[in-house]
């Protein structure tokens, strides 16, 4: 009795194996897009969903119409996207204007066809602003020993960033990809120079600050040099004078 029940479960697996492998047929799929704020986005099928269509509507949310139409009429709904917004009533390609961070979500198409069920496809839009300019902060730097005692921060007000810091020997370990590095530095394992790098998908942007020993840090590497070279040639004025 269980080994029939168990070749009428594998049967039943079989069956099941492609609905659950591509998803029932005819009804939704989705697809992912990623913009920077303030460019332009055109949101369309990859599949060809128009060629014996009646009716079709775009929505913002699962709820919230933007526009509809079928082969005669076009209607926009009094929606944030009423004057950002172009329907190509033939291929149902959706044209959005001066996108925003606020319109970031989820869009649908359901397109009616001749003696066919709706068909639906879900588009995900993700609006990230482009990364603004920013400085390395030096928090706290503290000589002890042979050591230096570095606090240094690059946090901007924004929560979808990435931060990765850089230096001589290339990216610093994963635990210290934060907006803050803190670091002891001896005179073996020291980098010439800092670097943060803010990034989100859509753009980065970094800052550099340069390292002095045994415990000073400047914005430039002009800054640097002005610094090596007056260490260089202080102790030798005396001496000038002398002569």
């Amino acid at each position: 009795m269980f080994s029939r029940r168990w070749e009428w479960c594998s049967v039943l697996q079989l069956l099941l194996l492609p609905l659950l492998v591509t998803g029932i047929p005819g009804h939704s799929e989705s697809e992912t897009i990623t913009r920077a704020s303030g460019s332009n986005v055109t949101l369309q099928s990859s599949k060809k969903l128009l060629d014996n269509f009646t009716h079709g509507t775009w929505f913002y949310t699962t709820n919230q119409k933007i526009v509809e139409w079928d082969p005669k009429e076009v209607n926009y709904f009094n929606t944030k996207f009423k004057h950002r917004i172009r329907l190509d009533n033939q291929s149902g390609a959706l044209h959005i204007y001066n996108i925003q961070k606020s319109d970031s979500s989820t869009y649908i198409l359901r397109v009616s066809e001749e003696d066919e069920d709706e068909r639906e496809v879900k588009i995900i839009l993700k609006v990230f602003d482009p990364v603004p300019e920013f400085v390395i902060q030096i928090e706290t730097t503290k000589e002890v020993g042979d050591n230096c005692y570095m606090n240094l921060s690059c946090r901007i007000p924004d929560p979808s960033v990435d931060y990765t810091w850089y230096g001589d020997s290339g990216s610093f370990p994963k635990e210290l990809h934060r907006s803050v590095l803190e670091v002891t530095l001896t005179p073996q394992n020291q980098s010439k120079f800092y670097t943060c790098q803010i990034s989100n998908p859509v753009s980065s942007k970094n800052d550099t600050i340069y390292f002095l020993p045994p415990c000073t840090l400047a914005r430039s590497s002009g800054v640097t040099c002005i610094v090596i070279w007056l260490v260089i040639l202080v102790p030798t004025i005396p001496v000038l004078l002398l002569t």
